[in-house]
């Protein structure tokens, strides 16, 4: 790819997004998205059809995310493996910032499998008494949860591959009530506000909207129930159809217009990917009850159906993965509190992350020097770098802007119900 396309100050999101998933190798890519936060603190997806540039208010450089934006509605049965490990990763990132709920035994399981996919079998001269203790999965977890964990991946886990783990992890934790839920913090209208006052977070899923109050799913409305979606300022209505032609309006209240307007824009995206048969069938939607009034948004990728049957149809040699193993990073530390227990020494992820940013200074110079300031979001996981290195397992960004490149860790620009009493955690 030449850097031109992407010096150009209209050079529209979809081209970033092509970039990335060369980087990866993935082919498998409509599940995923570029994700960024304004000035205000308030999230976004990069629209594909739009310029880059003029989707940033903020001063360069800009900073963005790749992320799941539609969850498999079956990830076991995602094509190639790539796939299922960026998928892996998401979710392992979704289960440290407590937005994957689960039950105690289901949480052991499930770090019982991240433990076996990312340092392999047990082996007690590698991992002495307490070992579990050193990683960190959940936003908070006891002892008797960790000797739970180790015990799973002790006795249950041996002999596992990687792969394995990973596609067992997926399979369990598609069958949890938050799986796949990207929650937006809000507050239920007075009828359906609960006795405690707790504030309600909104979220989409592969099955359908969800409605969560503390640490319970409250309301759980399927796709075909939905028949409508609108906005008024910072007041979200849905609009529910149900058994024997009875509707009900739900009415909740985002903190401010903006974040209306993005959960709105959500709710349009999800419904199109997950309900509907063909792209063709997509629509233009106003925010509005009449047409030409209010924000009107347009759904702009391929539906679920016809991304199943497309990667049903891929054909090629499997991409080599390289898997790090546990490497703490800010915003998935997955993660190691205590000594280091990672496969790849610090000096080798150093030159790897070196490699990938001089690989994206080669395709910006010539954006840099005519004043042009644009984003790579660099998920360095699953493909070789530019000096034939393993990448990183972690989400990471590479940002530039006019002034010159710089590199970080993802600070994590998502939504998150932090911890056992429902707190919103919005970066």
């Amino acid at each position: 790819m030449s850097s031109g396309s992407l010096s150009r100050r209209d050079a529209k999101g979809q081209y970033l997004f092509d970039l990335l998933c060369h980087h990866l190798n993935l082919l498998e890519k409509d599940y995923f998205g570029i994700r960024f936060v304004d000035p205000d603190k308030q999230r976004h997806w990069l629209e594909f059809t739009k310029s880059v540039v003029k989707q940033l208010r903020s001063q360069p450089p800009f900073t963005m995310c790749f992320r799941v934006k539609f969850y498999p509605t079956d990830p076991a049965a995602l094509k190639e493996e790539i796939t299922r490990y960026l998928v892996f990763l998401q979710i392992k990132r979704d289960l440290y910032h407590g937005r994957l709920l689960c039950k105690t035994s289901d949480a052991a399981l499930l770090a019982g499998h991240i433990l076996q996919a990312e340092v392999g079998d047990y082996d007690p001269g590698k991992h002495p008494e307490g070992y579990s203790s050193k990683f960190q999965f959940f936003p908070k977890h006891s002892e008797k949860l960790e000797k739970k964990i180790a015990e799973i991946h002790k006795t249950e886990l041996s002999g596992q591959t990687p792969a394995v783990s990973e596609l067992n992890f997926l399979r369990k934790a598609q069958t949890l009530e938050t799986y796949g839920v990207d929650p937006h913090p809000c507050k239920a209208a007075p009828v359906l506000q609960d006795v405690s006052g707790n504030p309600a977070f909104l979220a989409f899923t592969p099955f359908g909207f969800v409605v969560l109050q503390g640490n319970k799913r409250v309301h759980f409305i399927k796709w075909n129930e939905v028949a409508k979606m609108k906005f008024e300022g910072k007041t979200f209505y849905l609009y529910v159809s149900q058994k024997e032609e009875k509707k009900i309006v739900l009415t909740y209240f985002a903190p401010t217009p903006e974040a209306c307007k993005h959960l709105w824009k959500c709710g349009i995206e999800n419904q199109a990917f997950y309900k509907l048969e063909k792209s063709s069938q997509v629509r233009t939607v106003s925010s509005s009850n009449l047409f030409f009034k209010g924000s009107r948004f347009r759904y702009s990728g391929r539906v679920a159906k016809e991304v199943m049957e497309s990667s049903a149809k891929i054909k090629r040699e499997p991409p080599e993965i390289h898997r790090a193993g546990l490497v703490p990073s800010r915003s998935c530390p997955s993660i190691t509190h205590g000594p280091r227990l990672s496969s790849v020494p610090r000096t080798r992820r150093r030159a790897v992350h070196i490699s990938i940013m001089e690989g994206m200074a080669g395709l910006v110079r010539k954006c840099s020097n005519r004043g042009c300031s644009l984003v790579a979001a660099l998920p360095s996981c699953g493909r070789k770098g530019a000096h034939g290195k393993p990448g990183l397992p972690d989400l990471v960004y590479t940002s530039f802007g006019a002034k010159g490149l710089a590199s970080s860790t993802c600070s994590d620009c998502t939504g998150a119900i932090s911890g056992r009493k429902g707190l919103p955690h919005t970066r």
